[in-house]
């Protein structure tokens, strides 16, 4: 369904109207859709039906600003993975001081997302996810939504370390002009060339997207029992 806009919207319709059928609002619903051209045109279409979408496999700037553009409810960037990535391409010269932090690569990636949205008045909320340590999520403080695992909530809950409000939408401004980012083309070919042309979003997408289908497929094989 990630490269099939139409089928998405069949999908996405029919799980609503499930939830509706017991009562459920489709207010109450986020329908999880991966951050493909395909996936973001499908959310296009929901969202204008009232259907909200939490747009999941987010690894770059072209794909958030995509989501904000067609007014998705949700943006969920995967922090974790994208550190991965780059934790693993540099190997032996990583250096958790020199990448951590507010250097962190994951960290840094959201930081320009919500300057971007925030920026431009984009209203499509920011969830980071997949978070590796508390450190990633203290740099996210002031993030629209954070979700973060229980072993991560219990460490913050026995830090003592002051929790300070690093994401500003005030500072905006000065912080995409100081990565010289400007407003993105959002037409279908500008998106697949920038997407290309970030290794590590179009290998963590695909990457993404197959595990999704192999959990889809043991989803399935279970309840087929």
């Amino acid at each position: 369904l990630s490269f099939d806009t139409q089928a998405t919207i069949r999908k996405a319709k029919h799980l609503i109207a499930l939830y509706e059928s017991h009562g459920i609002d489709r207010k109450r619903v986020l329908i999880k859709l991966a951050g493909t051209w395909e996936g973001i045109q499908a959310a296009k279409a929901l969202e204008a039906e009232g259907i909200h979408c939490n747009m999941t496999l987010l690894f770059s700037l072209i794909q958030a600003a995509a989501c904000g553009a067609v007014n998705a409810k949700l943006i969920s960037p995967f922090v974790g993975r994208i550190t991965d990535w780059y934790k693993a391409k540099l190997g032996s010269t990583w250096n958790d001081v020199n990448n951590g932090g507010a250097n962190d690569p994951g960290v840094t990636s959201v930081k320009r997302i919500f300057h971007y949205y925030k920026h431009f008045g984009i209203a499509t909320e920011i969830m980071g996810a997949s978070f590796r340590n508390t450190s990633q999520i203290l740099e996210l403080a002031g993030c629209d939504l954070l979700t973060i695992s229980p072993e991560l909530l219990g460490e913050l809950q026995k830090s003592t370390v002051a929790v300070e409000k690093k994401l500003n939408a005030n500072n905006a401004a000065s912080a995409l002009a100081s990565e010289n980012i400007i407003q993105l083309k959002l037409d279908e070919s500008h998106f697949r060339l920038q997407l290309n042309n970030d290794a590590m979003a179009t290998e963590k997408l695909a990457e993404g997207i197959r595990n999704f289908c192999i959990d889809t497929e043991k989803l399935e094989a279970l309840l087929s029992n």
